[in-house]
């Protein structure tokens, strides 16, 4: 009977490049899949989302682990690889995935720091809605942005319940988020483009199943809001989790045309997915009282994939 890795790849082909373009399709599918269970899932309640963040966190904490810093630690120690030599010093083993671990941290700290400008790029658009209204718009703005700037998703979240802003605070909510898959979406190209299938297909699932979760917390956001249920699940949750598809051609293509990258790469998706983990959704999860729930749940997700990297591997 052959292996998951084999149908994968008689179904995909045996190019890396397609390889990442059809596991960037999957997990945005899984972005979608999330967002349109609000259609099912009328009324999740707070608790239900914690425990569904819980569990997506525990994923892509074991995930970060198995499948992107100790198989890049793992290449870059293996005698056959090509190491980057600046000034006569050979960057090999632990070092090039450290150095992409502190560029993804640095990328996705300041990138939160973006968001904040982001409005302008909208504000058009909300500037004509607002004037409808009474004219709020420029001061719903400043608020919504200064929230973010301080604060990141969990703040923009919680901008969605206020009625002078919910609209803007939904779309830079929708944008934090976008942000934050651009890591997952290149992880999982990287993993294809090492050419470990396995190790590939494994990513590929652990992101998204934390995806589901993800999806489904923005379009409860959208329609705590006031948008409209079905439009917002079908056509914006989709647009959070899209972006990972170019990300994961490109992320797959980078490692191809570039072996010495890769550890690098690893490296950086293993920081960014880390950082987003730690500074957005353990806190989210451990604010509303449901704090035993979440950490149940992310040792859920942990043995999840921890298991799947077993029976996959």
């Amino acid at each position: 009977m052959p292996s998951i890795a084999e149908l994968f790849i008689d179904i995909v082909g045996p190019n890396p490049v397609l390889q990442g373009l059809a596991g960037g399709i999957v997990i945005a599918f899984m972005n979608l899949l999330g967002a349109v269970l609000v259609l099912i899932w009328r009324n999740p309640t707070e608790r239900s989302l914690d425990g569904a963040l819980g569990f997506a966190a525990g994923v892509m904490l074991s995930a970060s682990f198995t499948s992107l810093l100790l198989p890049g630690i793992d290449f870059a120690s293996d005698p056959a690889y090509r190491p980057f030599t600046p000034g006569g010093i050979e960057l090999a083993g632990i070092t090039p995935v450290l150095i992409g671990f502190g560029l993804g941290v640095i990328l996705l700290d300041q990138g939160e720091r973006w968001v904040q400008y982001v409005g302008p790029l909208i504000s058009g658009e909300l500037t004509d809605r607002a004037e409808s209204d009474g004219g709020e718009g420029t001061d719903d703005w400043q608020r919504s942005s200064d929230s973010v700037s301080d604060g990141g998703i969990k703040r923009a979240g919680a901008m969605v319940e206020q009625a002078d802003s919910r609209v803007v605070g939904v779309l830079l909510f929708t944008v934090a988020i976008t942000l934050h898959n651009m890591p997952e979406g290149l992880a999982v190209g990287v993993g294809f483009g090492s050419g470990d299938v396995t190790n590939a297909i494994g990513l590929m699932l652990a992101i998204g199943i934390q995806n589901i979760p993800e999806g489904l917390a923005v379009s409860v956001a959208a329609i705590n809001a006031g948008l409209g249920r079905t439009y917002y699940a079908a056509v914006a949750g989709i647009r959070a989790g899209i972006v990972e598809i170019p990300l994961a051609v490109f992320g797959a293509w980078a490692v191809v045309a570039a072996a010495p990258l890769l550890p690098y790469a690893m490296g950086f998706a293993a920081g960014g997915m880390l950082y987003v983990l730690g500074d957005e959704i353990i806190p989210e999860t451990h604010a509303h009282g449901h704090e035993r729930l979440a950490t149940l749940t992310m040792m859920g997700g942990a043995i999840v994939m921890l298991t799947l990297d077993v029976l996959l591997g």
